[in-house]
């Protein structure tokens, strides 16, 4: 047991020796990194600007993202009925969604595959219209 709470202390102490020194931290007392030039002051206005700038950016980063999962999740709840239809091989269709608009790509064996597949893309919430450009097989 002592032997055990002897080993423990010792690499308690050897990792944070190593740890300070990661850190910065030298025997000397000076710090290891070093500014390349000394700082004056700091322009607050400046920083400010930035500051908004960056805001500004980062929220349109947040919609741009949340524009594209709502999508995803518009296209995907369309693949889905697809799938569970009986009349429709959804492997053959491809679906598109951008901002309302539905694009159906692919092949058909039928009309009624074809009706089938826009209706089903139609009933969608968030669908405004859809674009047909399915092609049948002969």
């Amino acid at each position: 047991m002592f032997r055990f709470l002897f080993r423990l202390i010792i690499l308690l102490i050897v990792l944070g020796a190593v740890g300070a020194y990661m850190l910065g931290w030298r025997p000397d007392g000076r710090v290891g990194a070093t500014a390349e030039r000394p700082i004056d002051t700091v322009d607050s206005a400046k920083v400010k600007e930035v500051g908004a700038e960056l805001g500004a950016k980062a929220s349109e980063a947040a919609s741009a993202a949340q524009t594209a999962i709502a999508d995803g999740s518009i296209t995907a709840k369309i693949k889905a009925k697809l799938a569970l239809d009986d009349t429709v091989k959804a492997r053959d269709i491809h679906v598109d969604y951008t901002n309302g608009v539905v694009t159906l790509t692919g092949t058909v064996a039928t009309p009624l595959e074809r009706k089938r597949a826009v209706d089903l893309a139609r009933e969608t919430n968030g669908v405004r219209s859809v674009t047909d450009k399915l092609t049948m097989i002969r």
